[in-house]
């Protein structure tokens, strides 16, 4: 099932979310669903907050669905080691349409669980580095224009309400 992905403004985006502690059949149709809804916005990453659920439940596909190994579900993911700098453009399914250039990690290695609960560790680069450190930001309440100048995240925001304003948002 498709959900609608939250957009900016919505609480639920800014607020941390809950740990998943149930690992049940509840929770494997939850992250197909979580992957149906990414690829259908056509994203590479979705956290559950962006779907209005407030659990830290994160799936990650940088190959948009063209390589099923690459399908990645972090329950509870917590960040152990960083290394190295990216500056690249980044965007938000939850904020369409804005983009800007944001530092990351060129190196993340991650701790999380699987669909199962089992425990794994990760270590990802560039695209994936950068995907793991923005779902996980979602989870802990962190939207990427955080990351953004004052200036620009200021831009992004007026033109929002001047969005919602218009019932265009």
């Amino acid at each position: 099932m498709i959900h609608p992905i939250v957009k900016y403004g919505d609480p639920v985006l800014e607020t941390p979310g809950k740990p998943v502690d149930k690992f049940d059949a509840e929770l494997q149709t939850l992250v197909a669903d979580m992957f149906e809804s990414m690829y259908a916005a056509n994203g590479v990453g979705l956290a559950a907050p962006q779907i209005g659920i407030s659990l830290r439940l994160a799936v990650i596909d940088v190959s948009n669905g063209k390589n099923p190994e690459a399908k990645i579900v972090c329950a509870n993911p917590e960040i152990t080691h960083t290394e190295g700098e990216q500056r690249e453009e980044e965007g938000c399914l939850s904020i369409p349409g804005f983009r800007g250039h944001v530092a990351r990690p060129q190196f993340v290695t991650v701790r999380a669980q699987d669909a199962s609960g089992k425990d794994y560790e990760m270590r990802g680069e560039k695209l994936l580095a950068r995907a793991f450190c923005h779902e996980i930001d979602h989870l802990n309440g962190i939207l990427f224009i955080t990351h953004l100048s004052m200036l620009k995240r200021d831009m992004i925001k007026r033109k929002i309400r001047k969005l919602k304003k218009a019932g265009e948002w």
